[in-house]
């Protein structure tokens, strides 16, 4: 039977690059497969530390006197729990003097979900024949951006200055002469760090930046999946940064806990009112356990020493070797370039004059048990134009262990060899 789908399911049921992602990382966790190297997916690592911290943090629930009813057997608000939100509110006031209180604070079903409301809240047909769209100022940016708008794109994106910083390493910038803020532009978004590349942008970059949109009376959101101060995945000096008119979020995944699907915004109040309709609407509440799991922590401050002393450090070593791998994998046998590392778990490598697209090596490598994303999938948006770019490129994650990243790299170096060979 063949049923018709709205332009709603079509654009939402019929396929993304972050539902492959998602797909090939579930299929090979699940089968349990040692000869797969998974370094696709954005699965953060198992830290040892961590995990005895959320171990004790679960009995602690289950000695608690209704601390398991509260995780698992009560709804809470729709814009989160209470004492959740507060704690939030006081970590960011006493931390950073930051001026917010719980009405600045909502709670969503992950990241994925926040930017879902907050593209669709801002951005799309407007009515009266308007169309607005979100500006990427950077990219690449987040594969999982790519296919929320539900009437379609609703993206314009910024190619970025490449700037040479060593020996086979780059870093992307900001082209503000070419950033134009138009009346069709509803806010502005880039992630930091941004995934995929590990790219942060600097304090001067996101003051600017938050000075263009302030300008424009329109937001500035910043994806802060990786960043500081939880769960504090950077390697550069980035201070965490808020004004009124900025819209932030944060999540739980990366400090360990992605299952608990627990997601964070931080704006205005008007936007954040407007997220807890829509979490009403979606999904009646969000899930608790992650609150419960944390809320501690955070009155505690205990949040910022696990990010700084613990995850930081972890992902900080397995940057350094996963680097090494590759640089040793790669050598000078054909052109290759690495963007340069300052957060996030991946690396971002560009093979300039690429003789096959990134979605051919991609499936290449799959053939070989290596699971990378193809960098195709990270330029999106209009005003991009026929970048050559956008197929040269593929994101590697370095989450895994130290054995299937090296044997990771040797696979791929091994590819785009062949494949430079097969051109001459």
């Amino acid at each position: 039977m063949s049923y018709d789908f709205s332009e709603f399911g079509s654009h939402l049921g019929c396929g993304s690059g972050i539902e492959e992602l998602m797909d090939d990382l579930g299929n090979a966790l699940a089968s349990a497969d040692e000869n797969i190297k998974m370094l696709g997916g954005g699965q953060p690592a198992r830290i040892p530390e961590v995990d005895a911290i959320w171990q004790k943090r679960l009995e602690e629930l289950i000695e608690e006197s209704g601390g398991l009813e509260r995780a698992l057997t009560s709804y809470d608000p729709p814009q989160g729990n209470a004492r959740f939100l507060a704690a939030l509110a006081k970590l960011f006031q006493d931390h950073f003097g930051w001026d917010i209180s719980a009405d600045n604070i909502a709670v969503t079903a992950g990241g994925q979900t926040a930017f879902f409301m907050l593209f669709n809240l801002l951005a799309g047909d407007m009515g009266e024949g308007k169309r607005r769209k979100i500006l990427l100022p950077l990219a690449p940016e987040y594969i999982g951006y790519a296919n929320q708008g539900v009437d379609g794109c609703v993206f314009e994106a910024v190619r970025p200055v490449i700037e040479e910083t060593g020996p086979h390493e780059y870093k992307y910038r900001v082209d503000f002469d070419a950033l134009e803020v138009t009346d069709e532009v509803a806010a502005i978004c880039a992630s930091r760090p941004t995934n995929p590349t590990g790219n942060v942008l600097t304090d001067n970059e996101t003051a600017k930046l938050s000075a263009l949109a302030k300008a424009n009376n329109i937001p500035l959101i910043l994806d802060n999946a990786y960043g500081a101060p939880f769960p504090g995945i950077i390697f550069t000096d980035a201070k965490p940064f808020w004004e009124p008119h900025v819209i932030l979020t944060y999540s739980l995944s990366k400090l360990g806990l992605p299952g608990t699907r627990t997601g964070i915004v931080i704006g205005p109040p008007e936007i954040i009112r407007a997220v807890r309709s829509m979490s009403a609407i979606i999904g009646l509440a969000n899930p608790s356990t992650g609150q419960q799991i944390l809320t501690p922590l955070i009155e505690s401050g205990e949040v910022l020493s696990m990010s700084t002393d613990l995850v930081k450090p972890y992902y900080e070593a397995k940057c350094k070797l996963a680097r090494e791998a590759a640089t040793g994998a790669f050598g000078e046998n054909f052109e290759w370039r690495m963007h340069r590392s300052e957060g996030a778990l991946f690396l971002w490598f560009w093979f300039p004059g690429l003789p096959i697209s990134s979605k051919e090596l991609y499936q290449r490598l799959k053939e070989q048990g290596v699971l990378v994303i193809p960098g195709e999938y990270f330029f999106f948006g209009e005003g991009l134009g026929d970048w050559p770019h956008r197929d040269e490129c593929i994101r590697v994650s370095y989450a895994m262990d130290e054995n299937t990243v090296r044997d990771g790299m040797a696979i791929i170096a091994e590819e785009v060899r062949n494949a430079f060979g097969s051109q001459g």
